[in-house]
């Protein structure tokens, strides 16, 4: 019986080590991922601004990523994108203003609806136009 209770796979530790251990090995990794995550943030919208693109001045660390954007109404952006989410950092790219205490968003499309309106336009019409091929794929 003390073999039993002593079983290291019976211990509530022993899963909170592993997921230690495990987030040790992809710490190294985690740079990449918010710079993967702020590359994916600017395919999926690119099409609805007129410039946008992962900072290469400002340094991407294990938690944050900025991301250059220019609207379709001309406006430059730095934004800052985080676990939190993404914000306004700067009115200008590769800038980062401490001063500034601008509002977190959930997504990229809730803070680009609130700076441009060409933006939420051209998302819009992007919209329409996907439902109306599903609407057509599906009649036929």
């Amino acid at each position: 019986r003390m073999e039993t209770d002593c079983n290291p796979m019976e211990l509530p530790n022993n899963t909170g080590f592993e997921e230690d251990s495990d987030y040790r090995d992809f710490e190294g990794t985690d740079v990449k991922d918010m710079r993967l995550e702020a590359e994916a943030v600017v395919n999926d919208v690119l099409f609805a601004v007129s410039n946008m693109f992962v900072s290469k001045t400002l340094p991407c660390a294990e938690d944050v990523a900025y991301i250059n954007v220019e609207t379709r109404e001309r406006n430059r952006y730095c934004l800052e994108l985080t676990e939190a989410g993404l914000r306004v950092v700067a009115y200008d790219f590769d800038q980062t203003d401490d001063s500034l205490q601008t509002p977190y968003h959930e997504t990229v499309y809730s803070l680009l609806d609130s700076l441009s309106p060409a933006y939420r336009e051209v998302f819009g019409n992007a919209l329409l136009q996907r439902l109306e091929a599903l609407k057509k794929e599906s009649q036929s």
